[in-house]
């Protein structure tokens, strides 16, 4: 039991000093050896959890998770469920807006597209795909979205929908608001499927 513990501590420490570094010297700027003297872990303990520094990025998504928990826990459930929709989109986008630098968004999406393992953005069991498609659901059975089309895939078009808007952003260098943009742009891109 002691052993596991100090296992996700070193683990957790990790990523703690990975993240910490991506926002202080960018993500292109960090080493494995500056990660490892933060964390004060050792080589063998940063490449039992991670076989590259390209894995960390994938931790954004477990990040990303704990604020879509955080952000259900509060929604009102009386809610129409397509305004769901645009405001889960709108408050995920500001939040990557304020705290998540743009060389990291484009790094995770850099690395996710030449990446030969797991596409953790597009991993159906991720927290992120079970609550937008509960929503989806919830808006077919109230009648709210259009049901003549899976939650499933209504689900792919709206994760679809906000990568391209975040692609977008990182593209012109964050030229503009990314939760403005996607605030104006994401009703029309979900107009197709409103009830």
């Amino acid at each position: 039991m002691e052993r596991t513990k100090k296992g996700k501590s070193a683990k957790n420490r990790i990523v703690t000093a990975a993240w910490q570094l991506f926002h202080e010297k960018g993500y292109n700027g960090t080493t494995v050896d500056d990660i490892i003297a933060l964390s004060g872990t050792s080589k063998g303990s940063f490449y039992y959890y991670f076989n590259t520094k390209d894995e960390l990025l994938n931790t954004l998504s477990v990040i990303l998770d704990d604020f879509y928990e955080e952000l259900e826990s509060r929604m009102n459930p009386d809610l129409n469920s397509f305004v769901k929709l645009l405001n889960v989109n709108y408050e995920a986008h500001k939040m990557i807006e304020e705290n998540i630098s743009i060389d990291l968004i484009a790094s995770l999406y850099s690395t996710q597209l030449v990446s030969q393992g797991q596409r953790n953005l597009l991993d159906q069991n991720r927290t992120y795909y079970k609550f937008i498609t509960r929503i989806v659901t919830e808006g077919q059975m109230r009648g709210q979205i259009r049901n003549d089309m899976s939650a499933t895939e209504i689900t792919k078009y709206f994760t679809m929908c906000e990568r391209a808007l975040v692609s977008d952003w990182c593209l012109s260098r964050g030229e503009f608001s990314l939760s403005e943009y996607s605030h104006k742009c994401m009703p029309v891109m979900l107009e197709h499927f409103k009830a």
